[in-house]
């Protein structure tokens, strides 16, 4: 019999973890590379209905906080796109433009949404009544990467979300940003087990067309940082080029003041897949698995239609309990499944024979812990509740990770000894405007790292003196090697 990639299992460890990232998305079916157009990637069912899953928590956190969802056109009109100058200079590189029409505008696949979006908040925004609006799109994106690219981590086409708010007043939009990042630790965090760095950019790395950026850095096992979702304060820059005021309960005329907010559910998913995998394969969190329970019946010739009749109706319960589950009843030999759901990740497995029947208690595999357990017929229900202490484990494990990680440094030899190991450093710093920018680029040259910021959601104090041009310290950054 032909074996299936995922019968055959990795046959490399995750400290090699280039190699086993390559590994695990192609024989446990996430992505398949073979499409043949660099930098685009076909998401298999099994990474699909893991995507479908995260934008089901992460559109629900956005609709509970008064967001909307819309579709806009996948394409943009170049003089939309040159409205507002910093916003085209930063992204122009990186735009796919299609080939020119006769008789109409140049098209450019979106980058992002800003200058199709703000074009129609211009025309619905009339009031402050109108206000605040606040929508989101599902929606892919298409940049023009030169690097190298990664399946899920760096590509030319990312599946994400992106929500546009418009407010009446500064304060307004500024809370947003808060809101953002407060959404970034429910669903990316909380829900996925990914923990995370809120780090308002220097100035020299912000969104193109922000006054301020604020990004969710996130620690990969190789120990680059990854950024996940992002939030931007725009201010009034693209109200003011799109034209979009508002009139004030006493007339006057105002101009919006503007957010923006991208959560890459496709990236999120390469961080979810990365931070929680072992050395056999995936392993899921629970609130996202397409499977949260595969029952594996163990039967001959002479009681197979038995066991599988007890084995439906015990699907059937479990289903009642809102539980995802799937019987294999394959040929395939028990060890052949066991090994195929592993390295899918499936959190749970139940093993289901005459024997467990007669006795009404099951055998239960725990795919975090690789742990056995019985359990009985009646007591099924609390699956429900196991699993969400199965995703509470994979965010403890990911949080200590985290933790482990940063490091306290004072010194440019510091510095360049923590990064050689695989730290991320936390280091007095001159300055986050341009100002630093000079020392900013001796670390990248030096060190191949980057300065990634301050954290947004602590008032850090800086002591001492900048380590690189020994000027009087003023923030707090981290520095660390990114994709």
């Amino acid at each position: 019999m032909t074996k299936n990639k995922s019968q055959e299992g990795l046959n490399v460890k995750k400290e090699n973890f280039s190699e086993w990232y390559s590994q695990v998305l192609d024989k446990a079916e996430v992505t398949d590379l073979r499409s043949g157009v660099k930098g685009f990637v076909v998401i298999r069912p099994w990474g699909a209905m893991a995507i479908e899953n995260m934008y089901s928590l992460y559109e629900k956190a956005l609709q509970k906080k008064s967001h909307k969802p819309t579709f806009f056109p996948v394409v943009i009109p170049e003089k939309n796109f040159k409205k507002e100058s910093s916003h085209v200079k930063g992204f122009s590189p990186e735009v796919f433009w299609l080939e020119k029409i006769k008789g109409e505008d140049k098209l450019a696949l979106r980058p992002t949404s800003e200058t199709a979006m703000y074009e129609m908040y211009a025309l619905w925004i009339r009031s402050h009544r109108d206000l605040p609006l606040k929508l989101y799109q599902r929606a892919n994106v298409f940049r023009y990467e030169t690097k190298s690219t990664r399946p899920l981590i760096r590509a030319r086409e990312f599946y994400w979300i992106e929500a546009h708010d418009c407010f009446a007043t500064k304060e307004q939009a500024e809370a947003q940003v808060q809101e953002d990042i407060q959404t970034t630790e429910e669903v990316m965090h909380q829900k996925f087990g990914i923990p995370f760095l809120p780090m308002k950019r220097p100035e020299w790395d912000k969104f193109a067309g922000a006054e301020y950026t604020v990004a969710s850095d996130v620690i990969m096992p190789d120990n680059k940082l990854i950024q996940q979702p992002s939030t931007h304060f725009l201010g009034q820059h693209f109200s003011k080029a799109f034209d979009v005021k508002f009139k004030t309960e006493h007339g006057e005329e105002k101009f919006v003041w503007q957010t923006c907010y991208g959560p890459a559910i496709s990236r999120i998913l390469a961080s979810v897949i990365s931070t929680h995998g072992d050395d056999k394969g995936l392993i899921i969190p629970f609130c996202i698995s397409p499977i949260q329970l595969i029952i594996v019946p163990i039967f001959n010739k002479d009681n197979k239609n038995k066991v599988l009749k007890e084995t439906q109706k015990i699907k059937e319960k479990l289903e009642e309990f809102e539980i995802k589950t799937e019987i294999d009843d394959s040929e395939k030999r028990p060890g052949e499944k066991y090994h195929e759901w592993e390295l899918k990740g499936v959190p749970f497995r139940l093993e289901v024979g005459e024997k467990e029947l007669k006795e009404k208690s099951l055998t239960l595999f725990i795919r975090d812990t690789e742990k056995k357990e019985k359990i009985k017929i009646s007591d099924l229900k609390k699956l429900k509740k196991l699993g969400e202490e199965f995703d509470t484990r994979l965010k403890e494990k990911a949080d200590k990770f985290q933790k482990g990680k940063i490091v306290n440094c004072k010194t440019k030899e510091e510095i360049k000894s923590a990064l050689s190991k695989g730290k991320i450093v936390r280091t007095n710093f001159c300055a986050v405007d341009r100002t630093g920018e000079k020392c900013a680029e001796l670390i990248e040259k030096e060190f191949n790292a980057e300065v990634r910021g301050t954290v947004a959601d602590k008032n850090e104090r800086a002591t001492g003196v900048c380590p690189i041009c020994k000027n009087k310290a003023n923030y707090v950054v981290y520095i660390g090697k990114s994709y």
